[in-house]
């Protein structure tokens, strides 16, 4: 039975009276791209915020790699190899690109008071970064400011800088977001390039990417998982036609 990475159980979080996380249940299988999807107001952020620990829960359990995480803090779980990357883009855009990654790589090995350092200047940390950047296909923009490159270029970098914290899995939220088709399109080559050896949570309303990128989608309707299964399950799924995908 194939390993799995991120197990949620009953999952539930309440505004006052509104239950925006409706015991939700998931689990995300080691090696694969599991998408969320579902129409405004699903829950989509409330969950994501759950799981990376800038929320708590009411109640329910979240295991990642085998351990129970519900009562961490959002830093802890990135030490623990949960890497979120946010749907505004959030990097350093006066720096480098290979500056940012540098940066990256020393809040992960625990150097803070060099943080502002210009950490590109550092031998060691400019080859972790070098071998980063070949992997995200951005070491030819090593050089140019963050604020130079394309909105996309700008969202594969902020993925290089989660990759560079070492992660057992990415949350991915909205990495297509404010991209026209081409980009979402260079984007999601980019993604599926790194099936191989990443686990990611993606949530996503661009559903030309989440059916070419997930390897199973669960779909969240008013904080339920109403669905469950492949992008040809799902697509086929009437309860899921009539809640959000529609006839089209």
């Amino acid at each position: 039975m194939a390993d799995i990475m991120l197990k949620v159980e009953n999952l539930v979080k309440r505004f006052g009276g509104l239950v925006a996380t409706d015991s939700f249940s998931m689990d995300v299988i080691q090696g694969e791209i599991h998408a969320i999807i579902g129409p405004n107001g699903a829950g989509k952020t409330t969950l994501i915020h759950q799981l990376s620990g800038l929320l708590n829960s009411d109640s329910g359990t979240i295991q990642f790699d085998g351990k129970e995480i519900s009562h961490l803090s959002a830093p802890k779980r990135c030490h623990a190899g949960m890497v979120r990357s946010y749907q505004i883009t959030s990097i350093f855009k006066d720096f480098s690109v290979l500056d940012n990654v540098a940066m990256s790589i020393q809040a992960r090995e625990g150097h803070s008071f060099r943080f502002w350092d210009d950490a590109g200047k550092d031998a060691d940390l400019s080859e972790k970064a070098m071998k980063i950047l070949n992997e995200t296909s951005l070491q030819d923009k090593a050089g140019i400011l963050a604020d130079n490159l394309a909105h996309g270029e700008q969202r594969q970098l902020e993925v290089a800088m989660a990759l560079a914290t070492s992660p057992k899995m990415l949350l991915l939220d909205e990495p297509m977001a404010g991209m026209g088709p081409e980009e979402s399109s260079t984007v999601t080559k980019f993604l599926n390039s790194m099936k191989v050896n990443y686990t990611m949570l993606l949530i996503e309303h661009d559903m030309d990417a989440v059916f070419a990128l997930a390897d199973r989608i669960t779909v969240l309707v008013y904080g339920k998982a109403i669905a469950c299964g492949t992008p040809e399950e799902i697509r086929s799924n009437k309860e899921v036609r009539a809640a959000y995908l529609g006839d089209g």
